[in-house]
Formats: structure tokens, C-alpha cells, sequence
């Protein structure tokens, strides 16, 4: 731009789109001053009174107030300077048409309530402290003190693995997993599964006593029974019959115990709780906002050996 170029009010308008009348007013105001007169005494503005007039439009488009946006003016900034508070303004208003656009993309794939949306909207505009505190009540809640669960250092492992960290500079999917992963983190009912799925481990734990740490059984009937569902096996018919007994074969190796029905009830209780598909949910929107790899789901294995469990042919 040629700082030593003299413009009308006709010429800012053309290059701004700013009415003649709009550019007058700010004028007037203070907000926008003239370089100087013609000599038939029209007002010419400068270079830098052109950038200031066009952060002016950016920010009224913005919603400042001409009050907030002649203190702006009035720190006399060099072009460079202009420069930058107009794209920082920019750099706001992108981010939040990114948070707009994530609460609408979800209220439009759920047909959420007006409720519901409001709720979606407080939780995508949270600061990076506000969604920390967030996460760590429904951690708090799930893997807390009131049974002792907080002093299990088994647990500091799924601690970690549980906690979404939404970047700086998230991406519109990010944005959206975070807005649903915070909501469910906050329902009741989710939280309650979470927290029955963690005493449980802990409950096996404790009764495997001294034993050496091994994979957890849930994981062992996921791998066992997907493979049965790959086969196509009916989780009712005879043929489940081994898969799922060597599922509570490992569970009583496991326990120290002797496989039996309440070995069975107790294995049922732990599968039901994970097969849970909130949690799946939980996991999918935590690999996004992470960056993580989709995880595989155990959704139709854990449902299969649930079914084959109640079946009664284990």
C-alpha cells in the first residue's frame, strides 16, 4: 500500500463498501481522521487511516461497540500493528464460527431438544481449564475415592487413557467429539456403568491376590468371541459351547477359583457391564478428539457372549 496516497470519502468507499454517509460518521467521531484537506477543503485520508477504517468494518462485523473500537483507534497503531489486531480479530471470529459449527452439526445429526442444544452450546464454548475441571469430576466420579478405587494404581493406567485433550487449534471433528463426549461424560447413567465396570476389575483383582497381573477377562471373551462371530457361530447352539467355557476356564485361572455358576453369574455381571454401547461411544469420540486410531469394536463380540453366558451354554 502507498502510504503517501491521498483517498476521498468516494475512494475509502469504493475500496471498503462502507457507505459514504458510515465513513463521515466515523470521521466525525474521531474514530477514523482525515491526513489532511484538499484545496477546495474535501477531507483525503492516508494510507493508514484506509487499514484503521478496515479494522473498524471488521470489527463492528464482529459485534464491538464503537466505544471498544475507539479506544482501538485511539492507541494510534503503525500499519503492522493494525495488521495484526485485525487478523487476530479474524482469528476469533473463525474460531467461533468453528464452535457454532460443531453444536450445529450435532444437533442436526441427533435431533437434540432446545435444552439439549443450549447444554451443547455452554459445553463447546468452555475454556481449557473449565473442560480440564470437567473431565477430572467425571474421572473423579468414575474411578474416585469413596471406595478406595483412587488408591488402586492399576487404575492410574486407565486414568490416562481416558482423559481427552482437545488441542489448541482443534479441527471441526474434534470440536464435535468433544461437544458429545462432554455431554455423556455429565449423564448419570453412563457414569454409574463406568464406575460398576471399574469395581469390578478392581473386585477381580483383589481376589486374584499375588497372582501375576494378566489380561483382563473382557478382553480375553472380546478376542475368543469375535472370532465365533466371524465363524458365524449361533451363540445359542452347541458350538459355543467351547468357546465361551474356555472364556471361564481363563476366568477361574484367573480368580484361583473353581469354575462354576457363580463363577458364571459373576462373569455375565462383567460382560454385560462392558458390552455397554455408551462406552464404545466414548472410546470412538476419545480416539478423535486425541488424534488416536479408531478403536476396533468389541460391540457384537461382547453382545455374543453375553447371549451365549445366558444361553446357558458355557
Amino acid at each position: 500500500m502507498n502510504g503517501d496516497a491521498r483517498y476521498s470519502i468516494g475512494d475509502l468507499a469504493r475500496r471498503t463498501g462502507l457507505t459514504v454517509k458510515t465513513i463521515r460518521f466515523y470521521s466525525d467521531r474521531g474514530i477514523v481522521t482525515p491526513a489532511g484537506r484538499s484545496p477546495a477543503g474535501y477531507r483525503r485520508y492516508d494510507g493508514p487511516a484506509l487499514a484503521r477504517l478496515e479494522l473498524v468494518r471488521t470489527l463492528r462485523d464482529l459485534g464491538l461497540d464503537l466505544a471498544t473500537i475507539r479506544r482501538v483507534v485511539d492507541r494510534e497503531l503503525s500499519l503492522p500493528e493494525v495488521a495484526a489486531a485485525h487478523a487476530a480479530a479474524l482469528e476469533a471470529q473463525i474460531r467461533t464460527s468453528r464452535l457454532r459449527h460443531a453444536v450445529l452439526t450435532v444437533v442436526a445429526r441427533r435431533g437434540s431438544t432446545p435444552e439439549e442444544t443450549e447444554l451443547m452450546h455452554e459445553l463447546a464454548r468452555l475454556s481449557a481449564q473449565e473442560r480440564g475441571r470437567l473431565v477430572d469430576d467425571f474421572l473423579d466420579a468414575v474411578l474416585g475415592a469413596p471406595d478406595g478405587l483412587a488408591d488402586d494404581p492399576a487404575l492410574a493406567g486407565p486414568r490416562r487413557t481416558l482423559t481427552p485433550v482437545l488441542p489448541d487449534d482443534p479441527h471441526p471433528e474434534q470440536l464435535q467429539a468433544w461437544v458429545e463426549l462432554a455431554e455423556l461424560s455429565r449423564d448419570p447413567g453412563f457414569r454409574a456403568v463406568m464406575r460398576r465396570a471399574a469395581e469390578e476389575h478392581a473386585a477381580d483383582r483383589a481376589r486374584a491376590g499375588t497372582a501375576p497381573p494378566r489380561r483382563d477377562v473382557v478382553a480375553s471373551a472380546g478376542e475368543r468371541a469375535l472370532a465365533a462371530v466371524a465363524a458365524e457361530v449361533d451363540p445359542a447352539s452347541e458350538r459355543a459351547r467351547p468357546v465361551v467355557a474356555a472364556v471361564a476356564a481363563e476366568y477361574a485361572d484367573q480368580l484361583g477359583v473353581a469354575d462354576g455358576a457363580e463363577l458364571r453369574r459373576r462373569l455375565l455381571t462383567r460382560l454385560r457391564t462392558a458390552s455397554d454401547p455408551r462406552r464404545e461411544r466414548y472410546a470412538r469420540l476419545l480416539a478423535v478428539i486425541n488424534g488416536w486410531p479408531a478403536p476396533v469394536s468389541r460391540g457384537p463380540a461382547l453382545d455374543w457372549a453375553v447371549r451365549a453366558l445366558e444361553a446357558g451354554r458355557v
